[in-house]
């Protein structure tokens, strides 16, 4: 059941990118379940289905399938935001892609490039567009999805992690421009999560790609929950998480290296392996 026209001005309108599963998924239930209309956004064509679900939550909600990673896509979907004529309350800025495996000798440039495209540049072209608005009527919160991989070097993730650093310094960065604005920038920062996203990066074969991960509802919740108090930033999940986000600020390098055991394929760590006791 869906909100009636007559009641539409009482209630929160919010924008989610990468709806369709995962994390934004998560985000945006989330946001349903606490009393707002949603206009979400994904390449992929789940996200009309992801749309209907929210309904049942009693949201009002319009689907927009456009890809991100392209500007035309993030044109298109701001227009439909403003075709609503509905001043927006919150924008998540979630979508996002990774790419995993040795960057000099196996990865694919241009997969690495569209991860730069949707993790990057579609990330500061959207908030260009949106924030002006919110400036202009003094009250706005934005939800930008950082990983704990944003605060230290990521090893068979290389870009993925520099990508997340620049989300997570470019929120920071807008938090402090729009302090006396009445707009709030909170950046998430989840660890590893049940989604699908190790699958898409290529790293079924690592260790953490195989390991237990943490539950992308809960992740979401404790995002909201952050959102919507104001705060600058929550690290999601398991208490390992927060040690990885303070051991990455304190200790980069020692982090790095955690990092490469978590990322490396397996395959390739048996063939270091096998090479140091042949040389011995």
């Amino acid at each position: 059941m869906t909100p009636t026209n007559h009641n539409i001005e009482n209630r929160p309108f919010a924008a989610v990118t990468g709806a369709s599963s995962g994390i934004g998924l998560e985000l945006a239930t989330e946001l349903a379940k606490r009393g707002y209309d949603l206009i979400i956004v994904s390449a992929r064509p789940g996200i009309a289905d992801a749309g209907r679900d929210f309904e049942q939550l009693g949201a009002l909600v319009q689907s927009v399938q456009a890809d991100l990673a392209r500007p035309e896509g993030v044109t298109k979907f701001y227009e439909a935001i403003m075709a609503t004529g509905r001043p927006l309350d919150v924008l998540v800025l979630n979508a996002g892609v990774g790419v995993g495996g040795d960057f000099a000798l196996e990865t694919d440039l241009n997969a690495e490039l569209n991860v730069i495209n949707l993790n990057v540049t579609s990330t500061v072209h959207l908030a260009k567009l949106a924030l002006k608005d919110m400036v202009t009527r003094g009250k706005g919160r934005l939800l930008f999805t950082a990983s704990v991989a944003s605060v230290a070097p990521g090893p068979f993730e290389a870009v993925y992690a520099a990508s997340k650093a620049f989300v997570f310094s470019f929120a920071e960065a807008l938090r402090n421009e729009l302090k006396d604005k009445g707009v709030t920038v909170t950046a998430l920062m989840p660890g590893a999560t049940e989604t699908n996203f190790f699958h898409r990066a290529g790293m079924d074969d690592t260790k953490i790609g195989q390991s237990e991960k943490d539950d992308p509802a809960e992740v979401a919740k404790e995002g909201i929950d952050a959102l919507l108090d104001g705060k600058d930033r929550v690290v999601a999940g398991s208490f390992k998480n927060k040690v990885m986000a303070t051991a990455g600020r304190m200790m980069p390098t020692v982090a790095a290296e955690m990092h490469r055991k978590q990322a490396e394929p397996h395959t390739q760590a048996e063939s270091q392996e096998q090479e140091t006791a042949d040389v011995k």
